[in-house]
């Protein structure tokens, strides 16, 4: 085997600090600005993948987790190694953990089906491909498949200020080198315009999304409530 890839025999088990929450679900506007009232939000995308939880320490990529269950997902350290995109080191010494989903883009995923002759053994769709390709025992395999992480929350970070804003946050995983979901700050009053140019956004874009998320911008009145994503 080539330098540089490993194979494991499997892949282990580990319980997440904080357990990973689903969302709330809504297809109704007025909700999203009954929700929001005089705060503003981040809206992103809720991309479709798998959602992996990354750890830094000292600058260097330390553990990647998958979300599992929510309480406990397996250790693929190996394969987030070789995404496509995410950076092994960083500039933060601290210990930084974030939040991202793991995608293969569509145009990745037509040329990987493509590569299979037998049509019953191709992928239904990028998601699948995903699943797999990110739990692999043998990392070689994952770097063939260009699987993309894109931050979509930051956990912890040691010695940051980030002024209680999400949106800080993000720029801030940005100056470190991550991809982030593409978000637009809203309010009440232009959630429902963002919402509709997302909408006509999701389809031309080569990144699976199955929806939007809602985040307050305020992490500690998010907090406060409880949930901070509809």
């Amino acid at each position: 085997m080539p330098v540089g890839y490993e194979l494991l025999s499997e892949l282990p088990k580990e319980a997440h600090q904080s357990p990973m929450l689903s969302l709330d679900k809504t297809k109704d506007i007025a909700a999203l600005q009954d929700w929001l009232g005089d705060q503003d939000g981040l809206l992103s995308w809720k991309l479709d993948g798998l959602t992996i939880v990354l750890t830094y320490e000292n600058g260097r990529l330390a553990k990647a987790v998958t979300r599992g269950n929510g309480e406990v997902g397996e250790v693929i350290t190996n394969n987030a190694r070789v995404f496509a995109n995410i950076p092994l080191k960083i500039a933060c010494q601290g210990r930084l953990t974030l939040r991202g989903e793991a995608v293969i883009p569509y145009s990745s995923f037509r040329r990987i089906n493509q590569e299979i002759e037998d049509v019953e053994s191709r992928y239904k769709n990028p998601r699948n491909l995903c699943s797999g390709s990110v739990r692999q025992l043998n990392n070689e395999i994952t770097a063939k498949r260009d699987v993309h992480f894109y931050a979509f929350s930051l956990v912890t970070a040691e010695s940051a200020d980030f002024e209680n804003s999400r949106e800080r946050q993000l720029l801030w995983l940005q100056s470190q080198g991550f991809e982030t979901v593409a978000y637009r700050r809203v309010n009440r009053e232009t959630v429902a315009e963002a919402v509709s140019a997302f909408s006509e956004e999701v389809k031309t874009q080569d990144v699976p999304s199955d929806g939007l998320v809602l985040l307050f911008d305020d992490i500690a009145y998010g907090q406060s409530l409880g949930r901070t994503a509809k």
